[in-house]
C-alpha cells in the first residue's frame, strides 16, 4: 500500500472489507418462517382443489359454447386431379385452384371469424424475428434499409431496396380463401383483423401519394402485388397499413398457430346471426408452399364466447390442478393420521426414545 507525503506506516489503516454493522448487511432484521403443520398444509391443499375444479368445470363449458370447425385443406386437388400442394413443387410461384365442399352441422350464432392455421412454421426463430425494419414499418423510408433485413433487404437484380424489408415481410401468407353458399360468395371482411393499437402505433404509411412515396423501391421477391396495390377494393387499406400485413407481422409464438383472416359481413340479412347449419364451400387460390418443410394449412371458422375463441386448455388446466391438490391432500392427510405423533410425543422424543 503506498503512502502519503507525511505518513508513517503507524498512520496507514488498511481498509476493511467488512461490510457496515447495519441490521440488513449482517442478517439481523425480524424475519417469520412458517412451521408447515398438517393444519396448515392440508387445509390450503383441499382449499385450492374445491375452488379449481369448479373454476375449471366453468371455464370449460364457456370454451364449448364457441363453435368451431377446421378444415385441412394442404392437399386439396385442382380440377385437374392433381393436388396443388404437388402443383406449386413444380410450377413455384404459380397458383392453383380447389374447392371443398363441407357441411355445418349446427348454426355458428354470433360473430363468425375466419382463421388460417399454419403447422411446424418457427416464426419465433431469432433470425427470422429480427429481420425487420421497424422505422420503415412506421413511414420513414430509406435507401439504406436495416441491417436485420438481410438478406431481404435489396432486391437480387435491381438492387432497389425493398419495402417492407425482411424475412417476415417477404413470407406474407398469401392464400386467398372464399366462403360460398349455393354458388353464391358469402361476403367477407378484410378490416377490423388487426389491433388496433398495432395500425395505430407500429404501422403508419409515408405522407403524400403511397405509389409515389414507394418509388425506387421495390417490393419484396415473394410478393405477387405492389405494397400499394395489395387491396384493389379498398384504397384505405394499402401500404404498411393493410391489415393482413400487420397481422402478419405480429410473429407468433409456437411452431402451430393461427392468424385472424376475416369477419363475416353480418349486415347481409341472411347472415344477420352468423352462419346457419347447412352445405357450404371453401374456395381456395393456392399460392403458398408449406409441403417443403412438412407444413400443413388450416382454414378455421369459429365464433366466440366470453373469453374469446374456443380454447379448452384454461379449463382443463384448473381442473387437472385442483384435482391433484384434492388427491394429494387426501393422501397426506390419510398418511397424517395412520403415522403422525401427538404434541407430547413430539416433545418427549430423545435420542434414547423407543419407537414402536
Amino acid at each position: 500500500m503506498s503512502m502519503r507525503q507525511g505518513e508513517s506506516e503507524a498512520d496507514v489503516v488498511p481498509k476493511s472489507k467488512r461490510p457496515s454493522d447495519s441490521a440488513f448487511k449482517q442478517q439481523r432484521l425480524p424475519a417469520w418462517q412458517p412451521v408447515l403443520t398438517a393444519r396448515t398444509v392440508l387445509p390450503t391443499f383441499f382449499v385450492i382443489g374445491v375452488l379449481f375444479v369448479p373454476i375449471g368445470v366453468v371455464l370449460l363449458h364457456l370454451s364449448n359454447t364457441a363453435n368451431e370447425l377446421i378444415i385441412d385443406y394442404t392437399r386439396c386437388t385442382s380440377s385437374g386431379g392433381i393436388t396443388c400442394a404437388d402443383y406449386l413443387q413444380e410450377n413455384p410461384g404459380k397458383q392453383c385452384n380447389c374447392a371443398i365442399n363441407f357441411t355445418l352441422t349446427s348454426d355458428f350464432n354470433g360473430d363468425v371469424y375466419m382463421y388460417y392455421g399454419l403447422t411446424n412454421y418457427y416464426q419465433n426463430h431469432r433470425r427470422y424475428v429480427k429481420s425487420r425494419d421497424d422505422l420503415q414499418l412506421l413511414g420513414q423510408l430509406s435507401q439504406t434499409p436495416s441491417t436485420d433485413c438481410a438478406p431481404f433487404a435489396y432486391h437480387p437484380v435491381t438492387m432497389e431496396p425493398i419495402a417492407p424489408c425482411g424475412a417476415i415481410a417477404n413470407s406474407l401468407f398469401n392464400d386467398t380463401l372464399k366462403l360460398a353458399q349455393g354458388g353464391v360468395d358469402i361476403k367477407l371482411l378484410n378490416t377490423g383483423i388487426a389491433w388496433p393499437s398495432d395500425k395505430r402505433v407500429k404501422f403508419r404509411n409515408p405522407e403524400g401519394n403511397l405509389t409515389l412515396a414507394l418509388k425506387g423501391f421495390a417490393k419484396p421477391i415473394f410478393w405477387q402485388h405492389e405494397l400499394y396495390d395489395l387491396d384493389k377494393e379498398n384504397a384505405e387499406n394499402n401500404g404498411f397499413q393493410n391489415e393482413d400485413l400487420i397481422v402478419w407481422m405480429r410473429t407468433a409464438a409456437l411452431p402451430s398457430f393461427r392468424k385472424l383472416y376475416r369477419r363475416l359481413d353480418q349486415t347481409n340479412n341472411n347472415y344477420a346471426k352468423g352462419l346457419k347449419a347447412g352445405e357450404y364451400t371453401l374456395n381456395v387460390e393456392y399460392r403458398y408452399p408449406v409441403v417443403s418443410f412438412d407444413g400443413t394449412k388450416r382454414m378455421i371458422i369459429s365464433t366466440t364466447s366470453v373469453l374469446g375463441g374456443k380454447n379448452p386448455f384454461l379449463g382443463i388446466a384448473y381442473i387437472v390442478v385442483g384435482a391433484i391438490c384434492i388427491t394429494l391432500g387426501l393422501g397426506l392427510l390419510l398418511i397424517h393420521m395412520r403415522c403422525s405423533r401427538s404434541n407430547m410425543e413430539m416433545i418427549n422424543v430423545n435420542p434414547h426414545t423407543q419407537y414402536s
